[in-house]
């Protein structure tokens, strides 16, 4: 019998334009161009949706009961059509799950049955949707900067009911000292926004914090980063530039050394304590990015 051992058309086309003879001349970036994402690897650069729902579903695996319970007291997940994937008959964007790991961590640590919350920087606020869907809260009381808190009220008045809607306090940040002169709350959040702020901004919401609070949960980095293989610097460099010169915490690191990163765990605990008289009652990393980490501080004299 006759055999034909030949290349399929698609490969005699990888031949011919990335896998050449001239590719095994010159070893040097090999591994991490056109001729390794031919042979091993989806081409980064080009497959970011791809790997963003490969991340989503092994972390989706990863879920306990309990994750998934607060995941799915959540309705109107699927407002503004996010990247899912499904596990087991449930689907799961990377907000939602990240913020049933967040409210989890929370709740170990603060009695969340009839609290008044208050977040600083809540983006779309998905943070307050996955809360005020999984507790009874008093208030929810969101300080943000005005372009963004339109965005959030937009979409949480799309996504809560009447009575949720009605607990949400919203608060540009050059109204605060009016708005809050007479507010006290049982906890505060801020997830992925003081790193973005100028030193003397994060110093000034830590002392209203101190304040105002009596709980303190915070997710951000433990540092900042250079490498343009990342993005390609899309933004353009002066973006770049921003970002080093804002937050508590600008030392570079490697963000994917977890020594690097555990090393730098002290500096975030301490730049994030509220004020002298709190304390870090639980931390851990901020998952699932490599250089996040997560703490929840105490005020002395607190019942929470």
């Amino acid at each position: 019998m006759t055999q034909s051992f030949q290349a399929s058309r698609q490969w005699e086309r990888i031949s011919e334009l990335w896998v050449t003879e001239e590719a095994s001349v010159d070893l040097t970036d090999f591994k991490s161009d056109r001729v390794n994402y031919k042979i091993s690897l989806w081409d980064p650069r080009t497959n970011g949706i791809r790997y963003l729902k490969a991340l989503v579903y092994e972390l989706a695996t990863r879920l306990e009961p309990e994750d998934w319970e607060r995941i799915q007291k959540v309705p109107n997940r699927e407002v503004g059509n996010p990247v899912t994937v499904r596990v087991d008959g449930k689907s799961v964007c990377m907000d939602y799950l990240q913020a049933s790991l967040e409210i989890g961590f929370i709740e170990k640590e603060v009695e969340l049955r009839g609290a008044r919350v208050m977040e600083i920087g809540a983006g779309y606020a998905r943070t307050c949707h996955a809360m005020l869907s999984n507790y009874d809260l008093d208030e929810y009381c969101i300080v943000d900067l005005k372009n963004t808190m339109m965005l959030s009220r937009r979409y949480l008045r799309e996504v809560l009911d009447d009575e949720q809607f009605a607990k949400v306090r919203f608060v540009e940040v050059g109204d605060i000292g009016a708005e809050l002169e007479s507010s006290r709350f049982d906890l505060c959040i801020n997830v992925h926004s003081f790193t973005e702020m100028t030193p003397a901004t994060v110093d000034a919401y830590l002392a209203l914090i101190d304040e105002k609070c009596s709980a303190f949960f915070v997710k951000n980095p433990v540092g900042k980063y250079i490498d343009k293989s990342m993005d390609g610097y899309l933004e353009g460099d002066e973006a770049v530039q921003m970002a080093l010169e804002n937050g508590p915490l600008r030392k570079v690191l490697d963000i994917h050394d977890s020594e690097a990163v555990e090393a730098a765990v002290p500096e975030f605990i301490s730049a994030y304590r509220p004020a002298d008289g709190w304390t870090c009652a639980a931390d851990g990393r901020g998952v699932p990015w490599s250089y996040f980490w997560q703490a929840l501080y105490r005020k002395s004299g607190s019942h929470s």
